[in-house]
């Protein structure tokens, strides 16, 4: 199992380097697709949707990122997300919302999956590095609340949605993001722009992810055990599906991206 992860995880790594930074953006566009349309066949199935919803939720997924490119509407899309994750899914988590209507499923899963493609395609328009960095908040928080949480934990942070988080997993989660935010200033920090003034608003900008992040995550937990499974999917061996590995960036990238990009903040990482 160890083995199957690592070599899948080598083989992702390279080729979504490989794709984000020799690319050009239409291709970069096209190329994202594929966890988008993989991703929404997972949340079909985890939906329990029948088998031509199926196939109809795939392919309005595909038609609203056409949309959203062709009309210039990726802020429109980030504002739903934001409502979606800093109010509707805490409310959900909080009171235990199943929601299993597929009425109430479908709108949702296209805000799980539309604005997390349309971020990595406006981001990435801007700076492939700027997409690297925010990526990196978002695995390093996640690897450090889990090897933190395995050594440490000892408070359940959700225990009737997913036992195995911890609230030190949070903590250590957190000394490490504050790490990687230090580090990333000082690596652009130069004689001819002063990265420092951007601190507080970046950590602000880091915690906001990283609460995001666990907030995707759990979110994610909650869904596969309202279906009872174990995984989204099959299709990444060692690590099931594609919803598993994106689950925290489809409730981070959105959001930061409405930040960065629509508040003149991306410029420090062109």
């Amino acid at each position: 199992m160890l083995r199957e992860r690592l070599i899948t995880a080598f083989l992702l790594i390279g080729g979504f380097l490989g794709c984000l930074f020799l690319l050009p953006d239409a291709a970069w566009a096209v190329v994202v697709l594929l966890p988008l349309v993989v991703g929404a066949w997972e949340w079909a199935k985890l939906s329990n949707f029948s088998i031509s919803l199926k196939y109809i939720f795939v392919l309005i997924n595909m038609l609203s990122a056409a949309a959203v490119y062709a009309f210039d509407a990726a802020q429109w899309v980030y504002l739903a997300s934001a409502v979606l994750w800093l109010l509707l899914v805490p409310m959900m988590l909080a009171y235990g919302w199943q929601l299993k209507s597929a009425v109430l499923r479908f709108p949702m899963g296209l805000l799980v999956l539309v604005p997390l493609w349309a971020a990595l395609v406006e981001l990435r328009t801007h700076s492939a590095g700027l997409v690297l960095v925010l990526m990196g908040v978002v695995w390093i928080a996640d690897s450090a609340a889990y090897f933190t949480g395995r050594r440490f934990g000892k408070h359940k942070l959700a225990p009737t949605i997913s036992p195995g988080k911890t609230w030190e997993g949070v903590a250590g989660a957190a000394v490490m993001l504050a790490i990687y935010i230090a580090i990333v200033l000082g690596v652009l920090h130069s004689a001819s722009f002063n990265a420092w003034t951007w601190l507080l608003p970046i950590a602000i900008l880091g915690g906001l992810m990283l609460y995001l992040s666990i907030i995707g995550d759990l979110f994610e937990s909650w869904i596969k055990r309202i279906a009872g499974a174990k995984d989204s999917g099959t299709i990444l061996p060692g690590h099931g599906g594609v919803l598993d590995r994106i689950d925290a960036l489809t409730s981070t990238l959105p959001i930061a991206a409405l930040v960065l990009l629509h508040a003149d903040m991306a410029q420090m990482i062109g």
